[in-house]
């Protein structure tokens, strides 16, 4: 806090003259940009700024700015505060209350401000300033720098202000023993327009610090680290943007989506990309492709491994040249409409050789990559409605928000998202199961599993979503995961087979869900080689290259143990390679020769009723087959 005095108790050296002012200096130009500055900072965005409290002494403003300080260096964003006490003990101690030297006292804060600003630093100055002319001079230095500067007013009623006063100065300065003290003998001219009012009488410091960071996060200086907790943003209108929106896509050139199309909408829409607000513009499409990472505007990173594109054919690009909306159908009915669109080539060798590492057309996602249009388009997306698939299923599909609220009423406070797209045995069952053990046994009360199947498109020969769902409730029903604290929802991302490229975009999707422990298996996102020698990638670099993603940094990965059926025991156990003639490891292709045949598997290898799903289904697929 700054004490405002003058009389007996000021300092009495006055501010000397210069008797002559330099005329041979010539500002030097550094070599560093300030964008190199803060990356030796830790950060890809240069945030420096100065943010100037001002207010009544005793109004609070030195508690919210060293509170504001604390903060951000908790969260790596470097921060720094100048009071006034602090300043006139040290930099300015030769200098009075006088009209003069309270001039000469805010200048030098102000370039001194300026400097730690220029250096990457938020800098915090909490100055009583009571002169509407001084604090203009500082924002000059700031602006004519092209710093931000951001004057907040701390709105404290002087009657509360002589309440807060530990030191006695108000009454001091009613008694008349301090001459020249700001809102007694001497006039507080408030702002007139600040960037914020902070008011706090019947608020904490906590709450008032809380308004100064929504205010710097909404000018871009810091990110906002919280809005991740608290849900995603999606892409749906409402209310007369909406009627509007439907009227506008009546007169709209359009775009009919195929199904493939239409599930990256329900994605986009439903925030599971989130921060992306449509598909994909060039920008964006050559991060996610080269960097498996988008950057925000504030500068950080948000892993997007996986680019969500639209391809449209030459012919459509040329008809929809130069519109500024495009509207988005589905058998002719307009779903949403894509602002803003950017069309770019589709450059697909470049794309697949990236995203899966190969170019080959024996990969069904490439296949169809390679069957789509030569050009994408890109845009800010606006939809409807939520996309229902009326096939019984829709209200497993949970969106993002969604899932997290039903986590909220479960009381869950740990989260961990266990992602297939194949039915479960008892193997998946004890990974899930020992998650949970390790979760209880670190404190945790309620851990929660999002037991969460894909449900976009999926090669011909994996099982169709229907048959998991009906196998994935039986599991349940028999109570080898526990339905009190499982949530079964449906993921609705296609899957593209992309190996450690494709595990990422998994991860994130479910961290956007809520999801803070993410248990990865073998070979998650992998099929065998289009050639037929063995598997396309490594069946262990999902798992390892999640620990170290870029962009995943709230999700906690927990590692992958081998389950096999222990012949010793007739149950799934964790494979012990110390008795490794005791463990049987029973392949996919395996299982599905024994469902076909109407055999059953090994007793323990999976519940009974969840077994029986599978074996009708199989043996349903190879009776359709006998017949053609």
């Amino acid at each position: 806090m700054e004490t405002t005095v003058d009389g007996p108790s000021a300092p009495k050296k006055k501010l000397k003259t210069c008797a002559q002012v330099a005329t041979n200096v010539v500002e030097q130009k550094h070599q560093v940009s300030r964008a190199k500055r803060s990356r030796a900072l830790g950060s890809r965005a240069f945030r420096g700024s100065t943010v100037w409290f001002t207010g009544l002494s005793g109004a609070g403003k030195t508690s919210i700015a060293f509170a504001l300080e604390a903060y951000l260096v908790s969260k790596g964003i470097p921060a720094y505060g100048l009071d006034g006490d602090n300043i006139r003990t040290g930099l300015n101690k030769n200098l009075g209350f006088t009209k003069e030297d309270r001039e000469e006292n805010i200048r030098r804060v102000a370039e001194v401000a300026k400097l730690f600003a220029d250096s990457g630093v938020v800098c915090l100055c909490s100055f009583v300033s009571p002169f509407a002319e001084d604090r203009e001079v500082a924002r000059r230095i700031h602006t004519d720098s092209d710093l931000p500067f951001f004057e907040v007013f701390i709105d404290t009623p002087l009657e509360v202000c002589e309440q807060r006063d530990t030191k006695g100065l108000y009454k001091k300065a009613r008694d008349g023993q301090i001459k020249g003290f700001t809102g007694i003998t001497q006039e507080y001219e408030r702002p007139e327009a600040p960037e914020l009012i902070v008011s706090t009488v019947g608020r904490s410091i906590v709450e008032s610090t809380m308004d100064v960071i929504r205010l710097l996060e909404s000018q871009g200086i810091i990110p906002s680290l919280e809005s991740n907790r608290s849900g995603v943003e999606e892409l749906f209108i409402h209310g007369n943007r909406l009627t509007s929106a439907i009227e506008e896509a009546a007169r709209l050139p359009q775009i009919e989506l195929t199904t493939l199309d239409l599930q990256w909408v329900q994605v986009l829409s439903e925030g599971w990309a989130y921060p992306l607000k449509g598909f994909m513009r060039e920008t964006e499409y050559l991060q996610a492709l080269h960097s498996n990472c988008v950057t925000l505007p504030d500068g950080s990173l948000v892993n997007q491994s996986v680019p969500v594109v639209l391809p449209v054919s030459a012919e459509l690009k040329e008809r929809l040249a130069g519109a500024a909306a495009v509207a988005l159908t589905r058998g002719g009915r307009p779903l949403a409409v894509l602002r803003g669109p950017e069309f770019y080539p589709h450059r697909k060798e470049e794309r697949c050789s990236r995203q899966f590492g190969i170019y080959h057309a024996g990969h069904p996602y490439i296949k169809m990559i390679k069957d789509s249009g030569d050009w994408l388009v890109g845009g800010t997306l606006e939809v409807f409605e939520r996309i229902r698939w009326n096939d019984g299923l829709d209200s497993y599909r949970l969106t993002p928000n969604e899932l997290r609220q039903k986590f909220k009423d479960l009381g869950a406070d740990a989260v961990f998202a266990f992602q297939l797209r194949n039915p479960i045995h008892n193997g998946h069952a004890l990974l899930m199961q020992d998650t949970q053990r390790q979760l209880v046994e670190r404190g945790f009360k309620k851990p929660v599993l999002l037991l969460h199947p894909l449900g976009g498109w999926t090669k011909d020969d994996d099982v169709p979503l229907e048959v998991r769902i009906k196998q994935h409730k039986a599991v349940l029903k028999e109570g080898v995961l526990d339905p009190n604290s499982t949530v079964l929802a449906i993921f609705p991302s296609p899957m593209m087979y992309a190996g450690p490229t494709e595990v990422q975009w998994h991860a994130k999707c479910r961290m956007n869900a809520g999801a803070n422990h993410y248990i990865v298996g073998r070979d998650p996102a992998g099929l065998p080689h289009p050639r037929g020698d063995g598997d396309l990638y490594d069946p262990r670099h999902g798992a390892m290259l999640l620990k170290v993603a870029p962009g995943l940094n709230d999700l906690e990965i927990i590692p992958f143990r081998v389950a096999a059926y222990d012949t010793s025991v007739g149950k799934m156990a964790f494979f012990d390679p110390t008795r490794k003639e005791d463990f049987d490891f029973i392949s996919g292709t395996r299982m599905r020769g024994l469902a076909k045949a109407g055999k059953e598997p090994p007793r323990g290898f999976m519940a009974p009723t969840a077994w029986n799903v599978l074996a009708e289904y199989y043996q349903s697929m190879k009776s359709k087959m006998d017949t053609n």
